[in-house]
């Protein structure tokens, strides 16, 4: 099923399912709201996700590594304001892998990867 949908829109799609969970999570441990959205803004940055893709990458699946590569690969349509283009390509990689693992409907999954990429931000 989400072998159908192209990278760019399970980039989007993935865009918007990180976002979720990490308010969710950082509501989860009682921040208030203020402090949740400035948290929220550090994590979901173009630059904390392309760190999170290299953290996590050895530790996917093949399929889930091919996924983060077509992501990557995309020629963006819109230019990063404040990452270098890099980090916005890993960073297409990594919630285009969030979009595949939502449309998918493996919520197990995605639980998993989403506590790799913020296992670090824990500590």
């Amino acid at each position: 099923m989400a072998q159908s949908m192209n990278a760019a829109a399970l980039a989007y799609l993935g865009d918007a399912v990180f976002e979720l969970w990490t308010r969710k999570m950082l509501l989860d441990q009682g921040l208030p709201v203020h402090k949740a959205h400035r948290r929220a803004k550090d994590m979901v940055s173009a630059t904390a996700q392309a760190d999170m893709y290299h953290r996590i990458y050895k530790k996917l699946t093949p399929d889930e590594q091919n996924v983060m590569r077509r992501g990557r690969n995309l020629n963006p349509v819109t230019r990063a304001k404040n990452a270098e283009a890099t980090s916005y390509r890993h960073a297409t990689g990594l919630e285009a892998l969030f979009g595949h693992l939502y449309h998918s409907g493996d919520v197990q999954r995605m639980e998993e990867i989403f506590c790799l990429c913020v296992e670090e931000l824990a500590e």
